[in-house]
């Protein structure tokens, strides 16, 4: 059993997906960011950065994995699934995370801090942020006009970085010119996995209450 300890993100989504496709038995355990329960101490124990995701796989002595894309090379690993075992192409899947991870959640997440979330609206920087999600889906679309996915097979690069490119309204960039990312996005999109991780966890009514959670909150 995973316990996963998540959130309404991109980056909790990237879980959620990666535990559905690969068939593992999990439980959620919500964890409000509003609220602040991710800097517990309690929470801290599990991941000092303070951040969500976070996993314990109780079937292996409780062991505790942070940060997302650690956790989905993890769960790669622990299963044998969407994580190729040739040294390749394994590294073709650990690149296109990488790319995730030091590109497209970054830039997205700064577009959407200045274009959603600043009281002032700054337009040099609204539109560097842009201009950059822009390039890197334009690297996207380039790569996936050759590749069904992005290190050809399905895999957790696909789930990570799906995740975020989902969210491009909300980071306020279109994707309309981008035939390539657009069927790529469409067709992980049509995956029951892929539409179950992103309804976990459900979001929080206003006050607070997370319905049907197996555990509620972080104490």
């Amino acid at each position: 059993m995973i316990d996963l300890y998540t959130s309404p993100t991109p980056n909790g989504h990237k879980i959620s997906i990666a535990l559905e496709e690969m068939a593992l038995p999990y439980r959620v355990i919500p964890v409000n960011l509003s609220k602040g329960e991710q800097k517990t101490p309690e929470y801290l124990e599990l991941n000092p950065n303070g951040r969500i995701p976070s996993i314990v796989d109780r079937d292996n002595d409780d062991f505790v994995v942070f940060e997302s894309g650690a956790i989905l090379i993890y769960l790669g690993e622990k299963t044998g699934k969407f994580y190729p075992q040739d040294a390749k192409r394994r590294s073709r899947v650990i690149q296109w995370l990488m790319f995730q991870m030091g590109g497209i959640g970054p830039m997205m997440g700064q577009a959407n801090v200045f274009y959603r979330y600043f009281p002032e609206k700054i337009q040099p920087a609204i539109d560097r942020y842009h201009h950059e999600v822009k390039r890197l889906f334009t690297v996207l679309d380039n790569h996936l006009a050759k590749h069904e996915y992005l290190a050809d097979d399905y895999s957790i690069a696909d789930m990570a970085n799906w995740a975020w490119v989902r969210t491009h309204k909300w980071s306020g960039v279109s994707v309309d010119d981008l035939p390539n990312l657009t069927r790529w996005l469409e067709a992980i999109g049509d995956r029951s996995a892929a539409q179950k991780g992103i309804s976990i966890p459900a979001r929080p009514d206003p006050d607070a209450i997370v319905k049907g959670a197996q555990n509620i909150v972080i104490r």
